[in-house]
Order: C-alpha cells, then sequence, then structure tokens
C-alpha cells in the first residue's frame, strides 16, 4: 500500500493530513477533483465483523470521510423517508414519550425531571407501523383526542408500602419496603381503540425493563399517564435510533526492523493488548504485528527512543471501521440499511432539484 493512501502518524503531528481534503480518495490521481464512479465501484467494499440485534461493526473499504461521515451523520439524528405536506423530510425516527400527565408524584423527584427520565426511555415499537403528527400550530396543538394511527400510551402507577414480614434487624429497602424501586418495567402498555388487535404487549413495551427510574419510601407514589409519539434525532436526542454511532480508520502498524530480546516484551506493552505478539523464534523472543486493528493510535511508542525508529504507525485512508449500536427499537442492520436509503433518496432530490434548476 502506497504512502498516499495511509496517513502517518508522528510523534506530535499527522504527516500529510491535509491532502484528503483535495480529491477523492476514489481516484488513482488523488490531485484530482472529478470523482470516477467505475473505480469507486472496483475499489469499495463492505465486511461484517460482528452482528447482534442490539449492534453492529463493520468495515466500509474504498470509502471517501465525506461519504463515510454523512452516514454517521443521518445515523445519530436521521432516517427513514417520508414525503409529506409538500416537503421532503428523509429521517429514521422512534418512537418516545411526548407528554407526561402527572396525576400523582409524592416521590422527592420533581415533576419536570421526572417527565425528562421518562421522555428518555427507549420503546420497543416499530416506528414504521406509525405516522407523524401534523406540525403542530398555535392553531393546532398537540391533539387532546388520541389517535392510534400516531400515538401510544402507557400508565405508571408505582406506590411503596412498608413490608410487614421484614426481619425486625434488617437495614435491607429490598427487604424493608415494597415497590420501592420504580422500573420502566413497570409501565403497562394501555392501547388505543383498536391497537390491541394488530400489536401485542411483545411489540410494544420498554426496550429494556430494568431502567431505573426513581426510588421511594412507603406512602410515596407516582402514578402517570404517557402519551408516545413518532419523532426525529433532529428534533430532541430521545428519538434518536442509535445509542452510538462512530467509524475510525483502520490502524496500520509495520516493523521497519527486528525487534528482539527485552525489546520486544517493552514494545508489546506500549500498545493495547493483542496489538502486538511476542514469539519464539530459534530460542529467541520477537516482536510481531498480531492485530493492528485493536491500536487505539496512542503513540505510546514513539516516546521510547529505543523503540521509535522500529515502528511505523499509520491509518489507511479509505478503510472505515464503523461501530453502531441501536437502542432497541429497531435492530442495528436495519438502522444500517435505513442510512443508506436515506442517502440514496437525499442523492436522488439533489439531483432532481439541479435539473429542475437546468430546466
Amino acid at each position: 500500500m502506497s504512502s498516499k493512501s495511509k496517513y502517518i502518524l508522528k510523534t506530535h503531528f499527522i504527516e500529510d493530513s491535509a491532502k484528503t481534503a483535495e480529491g477523492s480518495l476514489s481516484n488513482d490521481n488523488e490531485e484530482s477533483l472529478f470523482w470516477n464512479f467505475d473505480k469507486f465501484v472496483e475499489k469499495f467494499r463492505v465486511d461484517i465483523v460482528s452482528l447482534s440485534y442490539s449492534s453492529v461493526e463493520f468495515d466500509m473499504i474504498g470509502l471517501d470521510p465525506p461519504i463515510a461521515n454523512a452516514i454517521r451523520r443521518i445515523l445519530l439524528v436521521e432516517v427513514m423517508s417520508l414525503f409529506i405536506y409538500l416537503f421532503i423530510f428523509v429521517q429514521v425516527p422512534t418512537m418516545a414519550i411526548e407528554k407526561v400527565h402527572v396525576i400523582n408524584n409524592t416521590s422527592v423527584i420533581q415533576d419536570g425531571v421526572l417527565a425528562h427520565r421518562m421522555g428518555l426511555i427507549p420503546l420497543f415499537a416499530d416506528p414504521r407501523k406509525f405516522s407523524f403528527l401534523p406540525p403542530r400550530t398555535e392553531d393546532a396543538p398537540f391533539p387532546e383526542q388520541l389517535t392510534p394511527q400516531h400515538m401510544l400510551e402507557f400508565k405508571l402507577k408505582v406506590k411503596c408500602s412498608r413490608n410487614v414480614n421484614a426481619p425486625s434487624d434488617s437495614e435491607d429497602p429490598n427487604e424493608l419496603y415494597i415497590s420501592h424501586k420504580v422500573t420502566s418495567g413497570d409501565m403497562k402498555w394501555v392501547p388505543i381503540e383498536d391497537q390491541s388487535q394488530l400489536f401485542s404487549v411483545h411489540d410494544i413495551r420498554p426496550v429494556d425493563k430494568d431502567i431505573l427510574i426513581a426510588k421511594l419510601r412507603p406512602g410515596q407514589e407516582i402514578d402517570l399517564r404517557l402519551i408516545c409519539v413518532k419523532g426525529i434525532g433532529k428534533d430532541h436526542a430521545k428519538f434518536s435510533p442509535v445509542a452510538t454511532a462512530s467509524y475510525r480508520l483502520l490502524p496500520e502498524i509495520t516493523l521497519t526492523k527486528p525487534v528482539v530480546g527485552p525489546a520486544a516484551e517493552k514494545l508489546a506493552s506500549c500498545f493495547s493488548k493483542g496489538v502486538i505478539r511476542v514469539q519464539d523464534v530459534s530460542g529467541q523472543k520477537r516482536a510481531v504485528v498480531s492485530n493492528p486493528r485493536r491500536d487505539t493510535c496512542s503513540r505510546e511508542v514513539l516516546r521510547h527512543e529505543d523503540l521509535k525508529d522500529s515502528v511505523q504507525l499509520s491509518r489507511v485512508k479509505d478503510h472505515f471501521i464503523f461501530s453502531v449500536e441501536s437502542t432497541g427499537a429497531l435492530s442495528a442492520d436495519t438502522l444500517v440499511l435505513e442510512a443508506i436509503r436515506v442517502m440514496i433518496e437525499k442523492c436522488n432530490h439533489f439531483i432532481s432539484e439541479l435539473d429542475r434548476i437546468n430546466e
């Protein structure tokens, strides 16, 4: 791999870090300002490293930084396209608690803080099966009449009492009190109209039932009515479908000369565990690069005068390691596919606008 396709990490700076901004990495000529689609298709590749419902790690190879960053930003604040009111909103929405009706709250948590906590509890409800509320105006505020295609309703009612059967010498709240912890598992779904025929209790629920909301003492009570709507991360963080969405460039470590003996052990200690492995070669310890992907690029090795000339640290310019973690409403891989679809729709809309201007 040529040095033009890598960022070389020095002790206090990155060599030629500004060159990527001059042109596309998809071209052989880095100075060119014209993007070559055929070369992009030839180089581009996606490798799935790990996949579960809640998280996915994958590599995008042969990609330009602006495209990689666009995917990340879409995951954080947008997803799923919807044509509405003559405007194009391209977004990846989720369902979240928007209105909290406080019927009774005698806990130590103020109503406003409690409502904020409720809004941030991720809900397991497929947003694709619901519609956005119409834009709110002075003439059309938040609707009082709940509609099954726009909203979900939950109730939360917990009252703490003393456990008369608790040991007399106990100081454990779990033994002394009943229902002293209010968690997301105490939220009960209240179907609106025919929602009970469309969904089951497994389809509509908090993602995690063990999220702690408040702690109560005997006589204290929380009684809430919760209204959920569909929204996007640009409106509020509670609607963001991802817990994390980030990428980093693939680290590359090259040993410029053999590192043997005690120096091999010292070199391995300068990196994260598993990056450098010490092998026994003909009775002599020798350092070899094992898994550069684990490197955090701390550049600790460059602080040691006896080691810094033995290794070259770099990052591959067009190899992006993506990490996406879902809040639970949609699987992580679904969110990535939705984000890519959003990007396609954004590009198509932009092209259609250019064509309209040219006409």
